[in-house]
Formats: structure tokens, sequence, C-alpha cells
């Protein structure tokens, strides 16, 4: 059966890329900081008949990640999702978002989101290249945000926007020195979406998300690698 890690997994669209591909068949390798605490994940893989399995990871300490790969070692991996991300921890304020702009940045806060949705990524896609390789469809990908583009910018959420476009930037030159063996990388916007982060006001759920984002992950090849795709399968302005 073909494999799937994903990080972030115990909410919103982590969880529902675990739901999605257990229910049709995949192996689901599902991460998350503390399984201890993630019960809805820990219900789901109870359900599975062993389809899916919970594993402790902190994307932000680099320890954790190669316990991980080193634990996973001898197991192929047909697609690496990179899920896990955060806004910021200064999150989000009350009566709206909390301001990411000029003259209101807090930029201890900056170095921790670029820690989780930049440098982890990559550390992610370092420690399991490897298993990658190995595996029959050969992909990797990082979930990002239109508030990354450049081409296209919405404005404002300069700490998440800037993290997620350099990670993006990492996505598109990874993609070039990893055509060689096969694998296809990519960076996928998974919409507005109704999560703890999206909020309540989002006009997509997550199982439309997600259900979106398999199609584009399911018909990438080397052909599409390297680009930035939508839910809707859509090219996203870099």
């Amino acid at each position: 059966m073909p494999s799937i890690l994903v990080t972030g997994a115990n909410r919103g669209l982590g969880l529902e890329f675990v739901r999605q591909y257990a229910a049709d068949g995949w192996r689901v390798y599902a991460c998350c900081r503390d399984p201890g605490m993630a019960a809805d994940l820990r219900t789901l893989a109870g359900g599975s008949n062993g389809r899916i399995s919970v594993h402790a990871l902190s994307i932000g300490d680099p320890d954790s990640i190669r316990a991980l790969a080193a634990d996973l070692a001898d197991d192929p991996i047909d697609v690496l999702v990179n899920n896990a991300g955060t806004y910021g921890l200064i999150g989000f304020a009350e009566g709206g978002m909390q301001a990411q702009a000029l003259g209101s940045m807090d930029y201890d806060s900056w170095q921790h989101t670029f820690a989780i949705n930049t440098m982890a990524p990559l550390r992610m896609i370092e420690a399991f290249i490897g298993n990658v390789a190995r595996s029959d469809q050969k992909k990797v990908f990082t979930v990002s945000s239109s508030m990354a583009s450049i081409g296209d910018p919405a404005g404002g959420h300069l700490a998440y926007g800037s993290t997620k476009a350099a990670a993006n930037f990492l996505m598109s030159t990874l993609a070039l020195e990893l055509r060689g063996q096969g694998i296809t990388v990519m960076s996928l916007h998974p919409g507005w979406v109704e999560t703890g982060m999206g909020g309540e006001s989002a006009p997509l759920k997550p199982a439309e998300s997600i259900a979106g984002l398999r199609q584009v992950i399911a018909t990438a090849s080397l052909a599409t690698t390297g680009r930035f795709i939508g839910w809707d399968g859509n090219p996203v302005p870099w």
C-alpha cells in the first residue's frame, strides 16, 4: 500500500489529511507534538486496522526530527507532507487578527515562526529524503499560503507571509536539485479554511480543502515539480 507522512496531524488540515488517506487505504504516519493530547487522532488510529500510526514529533526540535527519522529509517515514504506550521506566537488579538505590520512587529515571535514554517520543513526533507527516494511515488509537499505570494500580496501578515514565502523558495530550489532522483517537490495552498488558524468565517471546510489537495498530490509529477498550486488545482502567483 502507498504511504504518507503528515506533520501537524493532530487537528485541522493535518487531521483531515490523515482521515482521508487512511480511508483510501494508505499507510499513514501521523506526527504531532504530543500524541497523549491528540484524542481525535488517536481515535482515528484506533479504528484504522493498523493503517495509521501516531508518532511524537516536535518539528522545532532537530533532535526530535532525527529520532523519528531513525525510527522510520527502513520505511519507504511515498508522500511527505510538511503540514505543521504556525501563524506566530502573537496569534490572534481580540476583535481581529494581531498585526504583523510595520511598527508592531514582535521580532522574537518572527524568529520562532521562521524556525517552524521555513527551517523545519527543510529539516524534515533532509531527514526523510532517503525514505522518499526509496518509494514508488517519490513526492514532497509543503503546505504554504497565498499570504506568501509576492506577485499578488494580501498585505499585512509580515511574519507569517515572509516565512511561507521563504519556504516556497526552498521548495522551488529543491525541485531543481531533486529532479535527478525522480522526486517531485511542490508548495500547496489549502485555501482559506475553517480551522483554528483560519477562523469560523472561512469559506472552506477542511474536508473540501484536503479533497482538492489530494487531487493535486495525485497528479503531481516531474512535469509539475517546483510549482505552487492551490487546493482547486490552479497555480498561485509566487
